[in-house]
């Protein structure tokens, strides 16, 4: 069995290397231990936001009964709405696997057991093959993480994959992380239904975000009447009778139907060998060193999750195809992506591009900072969701930064990375024409505002 190009794993990053690999003719073998789609597909980024959608009514009633326009209630049927998830997931499995073989690549559902500089090692049905190869890309991805004393049962205590496969909503979840993930599912379920307790045990929620958009996601979300811990230690979490126990270090114990563990991710490097190319693996983690060309050894990229360089679908994405251009010589510079945005969903939302004004700070630039709200905004007005900001950050006259909380604050994130990545000035912002009304006038009064 033989490929120019070996490509593990089919998740964002290695799917999208797979389809340029073969559009520009070079015979390629992806291989994939389970689901095409990986992670963003099947556990994350699509299935979350069926969830979200599926109580999206539910927040529009509470803006109009917010300003006495509307009454009503909206009940989720959740084994409907799994079931519809479910359907998805493999009608989009299916037309991924079906492009594939229509483009000639060579799918194949197996295993990586052994990597090597031109030969591998797969598991396929049981049995051990060999596969020759040019070049190897790693697009393993990743897993949701665990800490000693913090791990899912899969009983009471669940991962962010276990929990969409339930098909009753609990009465009380206990949600420990609040980055992004633990965030979005613990609104669905709030908005399902569930009494919502959340953990950190950073200083505030959200703690890679902007303090302001931290401050202003902790007030909705208490409005929302969730019970919110930060900066607490935890000592131990466990399913105790039927029920998540969580014991926190100053002796409290929280407890709940259902505990949702969302405390980031790790890499799925293990077992691979990579350490006898020559690879560097960092950490007990197992994140995967690349160097300036995504390369891990001089046949080996990793992309995606894998390297840890950013935990996004489409930053792996585009880390996948620009491997693909690079072993076909299209790429000889270091790889540079720009300014990567990156969004949470749900009601609120929020977004994110280019340095915030901490990291800017940090750095030692010279940084002033822009704003709006979202209260003086037509469209956030109309839809009763008007708490919430839009922030720039300037450096030397330059937008080095853009984020945003509030009602589909998501939906500037296109136009707020084309304006960071060309580092446009206040000139060309207040030269765009914005339609009106729309929520991109946020954006517009935010670049145009006075700046301190």
């Amino acid at each position: 069995m033989a490929s120019d190009l070996l490509i593990v794993g089919g998740g964002p990053a290695g799917y999208d290397a797979a389809l340029a690999a073969a559009k520009r003719g070079i015979s390629t073998t992806l291989l994939e231990k389970e689901h095409l789609g990986g992670s963003c597909l099947n556990w994350g980024c699509i299935p979350t936001k069926f969830l979200l959608a599926a109580v999206a009514p539910k927040a529009e009633l509470e803006g109009q009964e917010k300003m006495k326009t509307g009454s009503g209630q909206f009940f989720v049927d959740l084994p409907a709405l799994v079931d519809r998830k479910k359907r998805h997931l493999e009608a989009t499995r299916k037309a991924m696997a079906a492009e594939l073989t229509k483009l000639g690549v060579e799918f194949i559902h197996g295993e990586l057991k052994m990597i090597g500089a031109a030969r591998s090692v797969i598991e396929v049905d049981g049995e051990p093959k060999t596969i020759d190869h040019k070049r190897c890309i790693l697009a393993t991805g990743s897993r949701p993480a665990w800490h000693p004393g913090l791990k899912a049962d899969h009983d009471c205590v669940l991962n962010s994959g276990d929990i969409l496969g339930l098909r009753e909503i609990p009465k009380h979840l206990l949600v420990v992380g609040a980055g992004f993930i633990g965030l979005e599912l613990a609104q669905f379920f709030s908005r399902a239904g569930s009494k919502i307790t959340l953990v950190e045990v950073a200083p505030r929620i959200a703690p890679s975000e902007d303090e302001e958009i931290s401050k202003a996601l902790a007030q909705s979300f208490k409005r929302m009447g969730w019970d919110m811990h930060v900066g607490v230690t935890i000592s131990k979490l466990e399913s105790v009778d039927g029920q998540a126990s969580l014991s926190l270090g100053d002796g409290r114990v929280l407890t709940a139907d259902k505990c949702l563990l969302a405390v980031g991710r790790l890499p799925n490097s293990r077992n691979l060998m990579l350490e006898m190319l020559g690879a560097e693996v960092k950490g007990t983690a197992g994140w995967i060193h690349t160097d300036e060309h995504l390369l891990a050894t001089p046949t080996v990229y990793a992309v995606g999750d894998v390297n840890g360089r950013t935990l996004l679908a489409h930053a792996a994405a585009h880390q996948g195809e620009w491997a693909v251009r690079h072993f076909a010589g299209e790429e000889k510079t270091p790889y540079e992506p720009g300014p990567i945005p990156g969004c949470m969903y749900g009601a609120p939302e929020t977004m994110r591009v280019g340095l915030m004004q901490a990291e800017a700070l940090a750095k030692g630039m010279d940084v002033t900072v822009s704003r709006s709200q979202l209260v003086a905004n037509p469209i956030a007005q109309a839809h009763g969701a008007t708490g919430g900001l839009v922030k720039c950050v300037w450096s030397e006259g330059r937008l080095v930064g853009v984020t945003a909380v509030g009602h589909g604050v998501a939906s500037l994130a296109t136009l707020s990375t084309v304006m960071v990545s060309q580092g446009w000035t206040r000139k060309q912002c207040g030269e765009m024409i914005f339609p009106h009304p729309t929520l991109d006038e946020a954006l517009r009064s935010a670049l145009l505002n006075p700046a301190a």
